[in-house]
């Protein structure tokens, strides 16, 4: 067995796992429906195969080496999660947490209307978007990568294979999240219950989108 590579996947998956913009935007899209919570995934590992191509290309190494085109893509990347806290905020502030029967409003029993198909390119555009500008994966992707290239190895078809990894490993976790979170529906789907959650991915979603756009230059 490759110990390097075992030890990859576990970072890896830690990495992948570790609870950020991407996980709040599938959390919130999978209270929606089901469809737009998987698209959403598929968007987040979009968006970390684009990152993953940046690394194994070199470009990461640039992109992190010229402070004025890393600050671009931090604000960027800000203002977007910034703008998905605050109109998740607004939404849920325009919507009465039941209608006149009693329940949420969307289908007779309480669920929420299906995505059209432009809801569902919607969901999986903000998965793509929010991983994609993240700032941070070109930093960590460009550290980490080329830790687990075994000295005398070609490095170029090794981090091909590390980051298809990252890739595969998003693909199982996100929609997995997204599953759950629809299997769980009956009861996350409930107005008070959902409300508070989409609140608070609001908040969070708001608050991390400040954070990069205001603070400091992530080196």
């Amino acid at each position: 067995m490759d110990a390097q590579l075992i030890a990859f996947t576990g970072v890896a998956a830690g990495m992948v796992a570790l609870p950020g913009a991407d996980f709040t935007v599938v959390v919130r899209n999978a209270l929606a429906s089901r469809t737009a919570g998987l698209a959403s995934a598929v968007g987040v590992a979009g968006g970390l195969l684009v990152h993953t191509a940046l690394a194994v290309a070199g470009l990461a190494a640039v992109l992190v080496t010229m402070p004025v085109l890393f600050r671009t893509v931090q604000l960027l990347g800000g203002a977007y999660v910034l703008y998905l806290g605050l109109s998740t905020l607004y939404a849920i502030s325009r919507r009465p947490a039941r209608d006149g029967s009693g329940t949420r409003s969307g289908t007779p029993d309480g669920e929420p209307e299906r995505p059209a198909p432009r809801e569902f390119g919607r969901a999986l555009r903000q998965g793509f978007l929010t991983n994609a500008l993240n700032p941070k994966a070109p930093v960590l992707f460009l550290s980490l990568l080329p830790q687990f290239v075994p000295d005398g190895q070609p490095p170029l078809p090794r981090t091909l294979l590390l980051a298809a990894l990252v890739v595969v490993l998003a693909l199982i976790w996100f929609p997995a999240v997204a599953l759950l979170v629809d299997r769980l529906g009956r009861w996350l789907r409930r107005p008070r219950t959902a409300r508070a959650i989409e609140g608070g991915s609001g908040v969070a979603l708001t608050g991390l989108g400040l954070a990069l756009v205001t603070g400091p230059l992530l080196r």
